[in-house]
């Protein structure tokens, strides 16, 4: 994948691969000393059921995506599900 500037992610749409709408991109998880980007939180949309999302939580019920989840960024970010 091609790189893309932190800047450019703030506010986007996050989609499955299967087309689902599943929120918007509220942070980005790193590794501090390294780096490494490890997760996307995500802020889900209020009418997603959470039933079908099969991806970790933190305690605001945010979904945590893991980076190499990551298909695409264009009009949305694309995670695999």
């Amino acid at each position: 994948m091609s790189e893309v500037l932190a800047e450019n992610l703030s506010g986007k749409s996050v989609m499955g691969s299967d087309g689902t709408e599943l929120g918007m991109l509220y942070n980005i998880t790193t590794e501090i000393k390294s780096g490494t980007l490890h997760d996307l939180v995500i802020e889900p949309n209020d009418e997603l059921p959470n039933q079908t999302i099969d991806f970790d939580t933190d305690d605001d019920g945010r979904f945590r995506v893991p980076i190499n989840r990551v298909r695409a960024v264009k009009d949305y970010i694309v995670v695999q599900r």
